[in-house]
């Protein structure tokens, strides 16, 4: 059984039990291109998907996870198939390696986006430099460019490795300020995260009670993500930037806020510096520049960046929020996946914010 949307291309989610599968299926529920398939996990395979996912009643009537071994069968479906992973990292890699494989066999074309790390790096020795464990499909890499759609103009032929939260907030504000010059490439972030952002099984830090009413820095200026944020800037804006970054725990279940501080080499004025980044992000429907530094509950349930600005003499303070599990991770996700199917990039993902939380 499918989604009510019988008519899109068929889609298989892999790790489908965690929040960002759960995402992943709650966008797709309504994507008028893509129909849900088949979502995997070992550990619910025959469970409804409505039972592990209560919020998502009436969405897939009869769907129920399948196993691992079912993929084959699933991505056969052809002639075109989407496949999402939302598996652990270091998991990842190999799910992907065999359905990518399945379809070859069936001669199926299949696009693949994945919202792990695993395939956020070009080489086996960045990866496992960082990850400290061996990639789990390292033939594949070449298969795969890692990128935020808004910083790829070209739409890449094969399949993509989509960039983490942390990365996503603060790459879209870092970017035009560091491309454009308008700052010196040292930016030093410091970023308050909600506990879904840490996946499902509790941890002496994630549990609810210790994040309740608490805020707490993590991995100060040692976090793995910080070296993904370098690659991304990097190659988005053609500049080597230095970033610190001090990641913190938030007492909410979802999204970002990133603050960037930088100099100016030349100072300007934040009407201005916030004209120069809406005119960067002109043709980007997911990027929005506002006037006052922007409120996380205001993006809270969309595929939208928020960004702001503020100044004093050389001194810039850049602002980014973002709904980890929607542009940070599963809103992203299926914002490349339409391009890669070529659809509209929109498709799926223009709907309201939740509001209140």
């Amino acid at each position: 059984m499918t989604s009510a949307n019988a008519t899109g291309v068929p889609a298989v989610v892999l790790g489908g039990s965690g929040y960002v599968a759960g995402e992943l299926l709650r966008l797709l529920a309504g994507h008028p291109g893509i129909e849900v398939a088949g979502a995997i996990s070992e550990s619910q395979a025959g469970s409804p998907v409505e039972a592990v996912f209560p919020h998502l009643a009436g969405c897939f009537p009869g769907l129920r996870f399948a196993a691992r071994a079912e993929v084959p069968a699933l991505v056969g479906r052809g002639p075109r198939v989407a496949l999402f992973s939302a598996a652990p990292h270091g998991a990842s890699a190999a799910l992907i390696d065999e359905a990518l494989g399945a379809a070859e066999l069936a001669a199926v074309e299949i696009k693949a986006v994945d919202l792990s790390a695993d395939f956020r790096y070009p080489s086996t020795a960045d990866y496992e430099a960082v990850y400290k464990q061996p990639h789990g499909a390292p033939e594949r890499l070449r298969d795969f460019v890692c990128a935020l759609p808004e910083h790829a103009p070209e739409t890449p032929p094969g399949h993509v490795g989509h960039p983490g939260c942390f990365p996503t907030a603060v790459a879209l504000a870092a970017v035009p300020l560091v491309a454009l010059g308008l700052v010196e490439p040292r930016l030093q972030v410091v970023a308050v995260t909600g506990s879904t952002g840490a996946g499902k099984t509790p941890t002496p830090t994630t549990h609810h009670p210790e994040r309740r009413s608490n805020v707490f820095a993590y991995s100060p200026l040692a976090h793995r993500h910080e070296p993904e944020m370098r690659r991304l800037v990097r190659e988005a804006s053609g500049v080597e930037a230095a970033i610190h970054f001090v990641p913190q725990s938030g007492p909410f279940a979802r999204g970002i806020y990133a603050t960037l501080h930088a100099r100016m080499p030349t100072p300007r004025g934040a009407a201005e510096v916030r004209d120069a980044l809406a005119d960067f992000y002109a043709d980007s429907p997911f990027v929005e520049v506002v006037a006052e530094p922007p409120r996380l509950q205001d993006v809270v349930g969309t595929n939208r960046c928020r960004l702001g600005v503020a100044v004093q003499g050389d001194a810039l303070v850049a602002f980014a929020a973002l709904d980890n599990l929607v542009k940070g991770a599963a809103g992203g996700g299926i914002q490349w996946m339409n391009r890669l199917l070529g659809l509209d990039e929109t498709a799926g993902l223009v709907r309201p914010g939740l509001g209140w939380m």
